[in-house]
C-alpha cells in the first residue's frame, strides 16, 4: 500500500468517510485506505462493516472533545441546530464570571470552560441545562494584550476522564470530571516565559498515551508529550527555524494525524510543517518554502485543516491584503518541501481563522468576512461570496453543521449561511451584544456560542435532544 495519511479525532469513536473511488474507516489504533486496486477481501470487510461505523461516526458526534471537534476539522453532524438566535431558539444564557477566548468542549452532557476567576485561571463545568457544577480555580491570570486575547486563550480537550488545560500564565494541569485536580506544572518556571508579540494561542492535544503541548516564538521553541496520569514529561524535542522576524512566532495549535499507519503530530509553525512520531517525537517528515521572498511579520495564526491526504494551510497577511494558502501532500518522508507542495494561492487566505472542511470541501472565512468554498486537492475556488461588509473583523474559526456555516464576527454578530447543494445563501445576523472570539461548537441539535461574558445554548424548539 501506498503511504497514507488521515485525520486522527481524540475520539473513542469511529469515523468513515464514502468517496467515489476510495473509502477510508479510521479507528481510534488504526487506518485503512482502499481504492479499487485493492483486493476484495478488504472491501468486503469495508462493506460488512459500514453501517456500525457510521453509527459509532454519530456517537462521535454527541461530544466535542477539543478546540476544532470530534473530527478536527471544524465540522459536525449534529443534527437540525437554529440558524434564528430568537429568545424562542434560547435554551439558556449562563454567566461567565472573566474574558476568556477559549472555545467550550463537551463530554456526555457537561459543557467545561476555561475564563479567569477573580483574577485566577479557572476550568468551569456547566451541566446540560446551563447550571455551574464546580468551578476549579489555579494561579494568578496573565491577561492578554491584545483586545481580542486573554488568559484563557487555549482551549481544554479531554479524554472522558479527565480536561486538560494550559493558561498564558504557564499554568498546565489535567482536572478529573469532577473538578479535583490530578496534576498540575508550570511550563513558564520549567521552560522560560514565551517570547510572543500577543497572546499564547496553542491548545494541548490528547495522543493516546500523552498530553501533547507546543511552544513556537523567537527563542528555543519546542514540541512536548506530558503523562497523561502523572504530568510526567515523556519527551521533549527543539523545533527551531531561522526565519526572518516574527515569522517564528506561532498561534497554532497541532493535529493528532495517522501518517504510514502510525500515530504522528502535525505541527504548523517556523514556516514549516512537520511530522512527529507521537510515541516519542521524532522528526519523521518536514516540509518548508512557504516565504521564499522572506517577508517579515508573518506569523502562523491559523491552524492546518486535513482532508484525505492534504493540508491546507494559510498563511500570509490576509488582513493587510497579502495572503497565501498551499495545498501540502502529506505522503512520504523526510525532507518533502521540493515534491509535496501541490498548489498555492496567492489570493485567497485567512490570517486568524481556521478554515472547516466539510463534505470533501475547505471553507476559509477570511478576517474581513469574505467566504471561499475550494477544492482541497486542486484549490481551485468552488464558489466565492461573503457576510456584509463591516469594519470588525472575524478571529472566531467556522463551525459547519447541518449545512451550514456559523462565523462570529468579533463585535459579537454571529452571521449563518446555507451552504447546501454548493450555494451560499445568507439566513441570519444574531447580534449577540458582546465580544465573541472563541468558535462555534454544536452538539446534539443543541448549538453553543462563547461570548465574552456570557455562554449561550441555542435550540430549535421542536428538537428531541433537550
Amino acid at each position: 500500500m501506498t503511504d497514507s495519511i488521515s485525520i486522527f479525532p481524540v475520539t473513542r469513536a469511529v469515523v468513515v468517510l464514502d468517496h467515489s473511488d476510495q473509502c477510508e474507516f479510521l479507528a481510534v489504533v488504526n487506518l485503512l485506505v482502499c481504492n479499487k486496486n485493492m483486493s476484495i477481501r478488504i472491501s468486503t470487510f469495508l462493506l460488512v462493516t459500514t453501517v456500525s461505523l457510521a453509527l459509532a461516526s454519530r456517537e462521535a458526534d454527541a461530544d466535542w472533545p477539543n478546540w476544532r471537534g470530534p473530527h478536527g476539522n471544524g465540522a459536525t453532524e449534529s443534527g437540525r441546530v437554529p440558524a434564528d438566535f430568537s429568545d424562542a431558539n434560547t435554551r439558556w444564557i449562563a454567566d461567565l464570571p472573566g474574558k476568556g477566548c477559549s472555545t467550550p468542549i463537551i463530554h456526555k452532557q457537561v459543557i467545561y470552560v476555561t475564563a479567569p476567576v477573580e483574577g485566577r485561571d479557572a476550568l468551569l463545568a456547566y451541566d446540560w441545562d446551563g447550571n455551574l457544577r464546580w468551578t476549579t480555580t489555579f494561579g494568578v491570570e496573565n491577561a492578554g494584550k491584545h483586545r481580542n486575547g486573554s488568559g484563557s486563550n487555549a482551549s481544554p480537550v479531554t479524554d472522558g476522564e479527565a480536561v486538560f488545560v494550559y493558561f498564558k500564565s504557564g499554568t498546565f494541569a489535567a482536572v478529573e470530571t469532577d473538578g479535583s485536580v490530578r496534576w498540575k506544572t508550570d511550563l513558564v518556571e520549567r521552560f522560560g516565559k514565551d517570547t510572543l508579540f500577543w497572546d499564547h494561542g496553542t491548545s494541548p492535544v490528547l495522543t493516546t498515551k500523552h498530553v501533547i503541548m507546543a511552544r513556537m516564538h523567537h527563542g528555543e521553541s519546542w514540541l512536548a508529550a506530558f503523562d497523561k496520569t502523572t504530568g510526567d514529561i515523556a519527551w521533549k524535542v527543539a523545533r527551531d527555524f531561522d526565519v526572518p522576524k516574527e515569522c517564528d512566532h506561532g498561534y497554532t495549535t497541532p493535529l493528532v494525524i495517522q501518517h504510514d499507519g502510525r500515530e504522528s503530530l502535525l505541527v504548523w509553525g517556523g514556516e514549516h510543517v512537520t511530522i512527529h512520531e507521537a510515541a516519542d517525537g521524532k522528526l519523521v517528515w518536514s516540509c518548508g518554502n512557504f516565504n521564499p521572498e522572506q517577508q517579515e511579520l508573518w506569523p502562523a495564526v491559523a491552524s492546518p485543516v486535513v482532508v484525505g491526504d492534504q493540508a491546507v494551510i494559510c498563511y500570509g497577511r490576509n488582513d493587510r491584503g497579502i495572503p497565501r494558502t498551499f495545498g501540502i501532500r502529506l505522503t512520504g518522508d523526510g525532507d518533502v518541501t521540493e515534491t509535496n507542495h501541490v498548489w498555492e494561492r496567492d489570493d485567497l487566505g485567512a490570517f486568524v481563522p481556521t478554515p472547516a472542511a466539510y463534505q470533501d470541501r475547505v471553507y476559509i472565512v477570511r478576517d474581513k468576512g469574505e467566504v471561499d468554498c475550494i477544492d482541497p486537492a486542486t484549490g481551485e475556488t468552488v464558489w466565492t461570496n461573503a457576510f456584509p461588509k463591516h469594519r470588525n473583523k472575524f478571529y472566531a474559526s467556522p463551525l459547519i453543521t447541518d449545512g451550514k456555516i456559523y462565523a462570529p464576527r468579533e463585535d459579537g454578530v454571529v452571521f449563518v449561511a446555507s451552504i447546501a447543494n454548493g450555494q451560499f445563501m445568507l439566513l441570519a445576523e444574531n447580534d449577540m451584544k458582546e465580544p465573541v472570539i472563541g468558535s462555534p461548537v454544536a452538539v446534539a441539535e443543541n448549538l453553543f456560542i462563547r461570548g465574552e461574558s456570557h455562554l449561550y445554548c441555542l435550540k430549535l424548539p421542536n428538537s428531541a435532544n433537550q
